[in-house]
C-alpha cells in the first residue's frame, strides 16, 4: 500500500470528529467538545493510531483562512473604523492585563522575566475559531457587540504579529537586538499598512470586477472556484508578500468584497468547506494535549485555566464598563475572549524553540488552551444569562 499521510490523516481526523461530535450532541453538548476529544485520541500522548500533527494543523489553517474571510463579507472596513475607540483601547489594556498576570504566575513558580513575559503574551490572544464559531451559533457575529469583539481579535492578532517580531530579539538579550528589532517592527507595521492600502485601492476594485465577470458566465462551480481563489490567494498572498498572517489576509479579502452584490453568495459558497477544515482547527488542538499534565503539574493548570477564563473574562468586563458598554455587551465581551488558541500556540512554539519558554511552560500554555476552549460554549450560555439574553440554538 502506497504511503499516504495526507489522506489518512483527513480521514482519520473527519471520522474521529464526526463519531465523537455526534456522540456529543446525542449528550446534549457542544459538538466542538467531541471534536477536541477525537484529537486527544489520535494524538501522540494517547495508545493507539497517531496522525500527523503537523498536516492537521496545515489542514486547520485552511479552516481559519475561510472562516475569517466569511466574517469579513459581513464586515467592512467601516465597520472596523466604528468599533476602533472600543475594540483597540480594550485588546490593549486586556493584553497589558494577561501579561502581567501570566508574570505573576510565573513568578510564584520562579521562571525567569522573560518567560513569564512570553507566557503572559501567549495567554493574552483569543482564538479566532473559538470565537466566531460562538458568535455565529448564538445569532451575535452582526451584532454591534460582535463586531466589537471582531474588531478586539482584530487588534490582538496585529499585536501578535509585532510580538512575533520582538521574541528574537529578546531571547538575544542585548541592545543591538532589541534596536533592530524596533526597526523590525516599524518595518512590520508598514508592510500592514501597505497591505491594508493595496486592498483598498487595487482589490476593492479588482476582486469585485473579477467575481462580477465570472457571475456573467453562468458557471456556479467558476464562481464558487473563483471565491475560494480570492480567499486563499489573498491570504497567502498577504503572509508571502507582506508578512501579514493568512488570517487578517483573508479577513480583508473579505471586508474588500462586502460591499460587492455578491458578497452574501460568495459567503454561501464558501461555507461547507469553511465548516469542514474549522472542525480540523479542534481536532488539530487536541492532538496537542497531553492528559498526563493534569496529574502531573494540577495547580499550575489551574491557575494558568484562572488567568485564560477568569482573569481576562473580568479585564474584558471591567473595560467595557470603563467604556460606558451595555451591560449585556460587557458579559459577551468578556465571554468571548476568555479562551486562548491558534496563535498561542505559535508563540508558545516559537519560545520553545528559541528556549525562552520550558517545557512545563510550553506544556501550561497547551493546557490551558484546550481547556478554556473545552469550557468555552458553557463560560458563553452563563454569560448570555448574565447579560440578560437568551442562547439560541445553532441550526443544524
Amino acid at each position: 500500500m502506497h504511503a499516504t499521510p495526507l489522506i489518512t490523516t483527513l480521514v482519520a481526523a473527519l471520522v474521529a470528529a464526526f463519531a465523537l461530535g455526534a456522540v456529543a450532541l446525542k449528550l446534549r453538548l457542544p459538538p466542538l467538545l467531541g471534536y477536541l476529544a477525537a484529537g486527544i485520541i489520535i494524538g501522540p500522548f494517547t495508545p493507539g493510531f497517531v496522525a500527523n500533527g503537523h498536516l492537521a494543523s496545515e489542514l486547520a489553517e485552511l479552516g481559519v483562512i475561510l472562516l475569517m474571510f466569511g466574517v469579513g463579507l459581513h464586515f467592512s472596513i467601516g465597520d472596523l473604523l466604528a468599533v476602533r475607540r472600543i475594540a483597540l483601547p480594550g485588546a490593549i489594556a486586556q493584553i497589558a492585563v494577561a501579561i502581567a498576570l501570566g508574570c505573576g504566575l510565573a513568578t510564584l513558580l520562579n521562571w525567569p522575566l522573560a518567560e513569564g513575559l512570553l507566557f503572559g503574551m501567549a495567554l493574552s490572544v483569543a482564538s479566532t475559531v473559538v470565537l466566531l464559531k460562538s458568535l455565529e451559533e448564538h445569532a451575535r457575529l452582526e451584532t454591534p457587540a460582535g463586531k466589537v469583539a471582531v474588531g478586539w481579535l482584530v487588534t490582538e492578532d496585529i499585536a501578535t504579529i509585532l510580538a512575533l517580531v520582538l521574541i528574537p530579539a529578546i531571547a538575544g538579550n542585548d541592545a543591538a537586538n532589541l534596536d533592530d528589532s524596533l526597526q523590525a517592527i516599524l518595518l512590520t507595521l508598514g508592510k500592514v499598512a501597505a497591505f491594508v492600502a493595496v486592498m483598498m485601492l487595487v482589490g476593492q476594485k479588482v476582486i469585485p470586477w473579477m467575481l462580477e465577470k465570472i457571475v456573467y458566465t453562468g458557471s456556479r462551480e467558476m464562481f464558487r472556484l473563483g471565491v475560494l481563489a480570492t480567499a486563499l490567494g489573498v491570504a497567502y498572498g498577504a503572509s508571502a508578500l507582506f508578512e501579514v498572517s493568512f488570517a487578517l489576509g483573508a479577513f480583508f479579502a473579505g471586508t474588500v468584497l462586502a460591499g460587492s452584490p455578491f458578497s452574501h453568495r460568495a459567503a454561501e459558497e464558501a461555507m461547507p468547506l469553511r465548516d469542514a477544515f474549522a472542525v480540523l482547527f479542534f481536532v488539530a488542538a487536541g492532538m496537542l494535549f497531553d492528559p498526563r499534565v493534569l496529574l502531573d503539574d494540577l495547580p499550575a493548570v489551574l491557575a494558568t485555566v484562572a488567568i485564560i477564563i477568569v482573569g481576562k473574562g473580568l479585564a474584558a468586563w471591567w473595560l467595557m464598563a470603563a467604556l460606558r458598554q451595555p451591560r449585556a455587551d460587557r458579559w459577551l465581551i468578556a465571554a468571548s475572549l476568555a479562551q486562548i488558541g491558534e496563535f498561542s500556540f505559535i508563540l508558545a512554539g516559537l519560545g520553545l524553540q528559541l528556549e525562552l519558554l520550558s517545557s512545563r511552560g510550553h506544556a501550561l500554555i497547551m493546557a490551558g488552551a484546550i481547556l478554556s476552549i473545552l469550557l468555552n460554549p458553557f463560560v458563553f450560555k452563563l454569560a448570555l444569562r448574565r447579560g440578560g439574553a437568551t442562547a439560541t440554538s445553532p441550526a443544524l
